[in-house]
């Protein structure tokens, strides 16, 4: 695969999923630019408080996360966008046609099931969304990071 420059991962609210797939793709490839947005953001807010929870008990920090809405504008400035659902993919294929050729499931290559919301739900829906996104996060890097 090319090598990528920037990636915006994107989901709903832009305080569970996105944030998470974010700092882990930034943390992993630091020569990209990452960061998300939501297609229905709870713009202002902070990460929600039980993924950052989640996030830390897996030596991951959401702190200073900031929640902005999905703009045709913020995904031009990225060449891959990544969301977390198929509708995800729909949404900003409709909002911004032209984007349709950057839009990729974020699980895309760990089956394409989509990573479920955890949002409102128990802690553990919480762990196991997180626990997605890591692994697809490890496959985004090794087709994306350098090789050495």
């Amino acid at each position: 695969m090319a090598k990528v420059g920037s990636i915006l991962v994107v989901c709903v609210g832009n305080i569970c999923r996105s944030p998470v797939g974010e700092r882990l793709l930034a943390a992993a490839l630091p020569e990209c630019k990452v960061t998300s947005a939501g297609i229905g953001a709870v713009v202002g807010a902070g990460a929600d408080e039980t993924m950052s929870e989640v996030a830390a008990e897996n030596g991951l920090s959401l702190d200073g996360h900031v929640a902005r809405q999905f703009t045709a504008e913020i995904g031009a400035e990225h060449e891959l966008i990544l969301v977390m659902e198929a509708g995800h993919k729909r949404e900003i294929t409709r909002r911004a046609p032209q984007l349709g050729g950057r839009v990729m499931l974020f699980d895309q290559w760990m089956g394409s099931k989509g990573i479920a919301d955890p949002y409102r739900e128990p802690i553990e829906a919480h762990r196991k969304a997180f626990t997605e996104i890591s692994a697809a996060s490890e496959a985004w890097v090794s087709r994306l990071a350098p090789k050495r």
